[in-house]
């Protein structure tokens, strides 16, 4: 018997956000309401998936880690200061096994991002939470893309890789940049352990770590 995991938040989008962050479905215990101690209701609120951790490292927040309000209102407080908004890809799909692989999902219905940078006119950048592997975020927007016969455009092909694309109407220019940045999933950790930058950063600090390095890539975009 397959689960319908079905996204549990709304994206969450003001009038002068200017930078979306996009990923594609939070574990299923969000859309099933069974959190954990340290997880927080709200999107990326899995403790074990850590943007919030990169993000509290990199501006010395001291965020609450809990079930409670508070911690989703810091949450906010922090999107809202910043002009960040969350828009995952991913409205929902179906799985064979209840885990959060995003290899594990079938029959998935996208999100229509591009209809909301269409109504939220600010947005000039998206962060993807993950790259062009099947069924990661950067993965989906092509694709998504190619229904509006849009495609995106190579800018650097450094990790993090940044693209870009044309929204352009006949009354308006519009460049979006997407930045494919590193997810924070365990998984993720081979493929960082294996980059040259990475490697030398070790050898120069037995201590720099794959939490180090995220931060410190992180750090340039959020």
């Amino acid at each position: 018997m397959t689960f319908f995991h079905k996204h549990p938040y709304q994206p969450f989008i003001q009038e002068d956000t200017t930078k979306l962050i996009v990923g594609t479905l939070p574990p299923p215990r969000f859309s099933t309401g069974d959190l954990l101690e340290k997880d927080v209701d709200f999107c990326y609120g899995s403790y074990y998936n850590s943007l919030w951790l990169f993000i509290d490292k990199i501006h010395n927040l001291n965020f609450r880690y809990d079930n409670s309000e508070e911690a989703i209102i810091e949450r906010q407080q922090f999107l809202i200061q910043h002009k960040i908004g969350v828009c995952d890809i991913v409205e929902s799909a179906e799985r064979e096994k209840i885990d959060a692989s995003d290899l594990g999902m079938t029959n998935i219905i996208l999100r229509d991002i591009l209809g909301y940078l269409k109504e939220y006119p600010n947005i000039d950048t998206l962060l993807f939470t993950g790259g062009n592997s099947k069924n990661g975020p950067e993965y989906f927007f092509r694709k998504h893309l190619k229904t509006y016969n849009l495609k995106l455009e190579v800018l650097s092909n450094e990790v993090p890789r940044i693209h870009q694309f044309n929204m352009n109407t006949e009354s308006t220019e519009r460049i979006i940049k997407t930045v494919s940045l590193t997810s924070g999933s365990g998984a993720a950790n081979i493929s960082i352990s294996r980059l040259p930058l990475y490697k030398h950063l070790k050898a120069s600090n037995p201590d720099f770590n794959t939490f180090d390095f995220r931060v410190m890539q992180y750090r340039e975009f959020i």
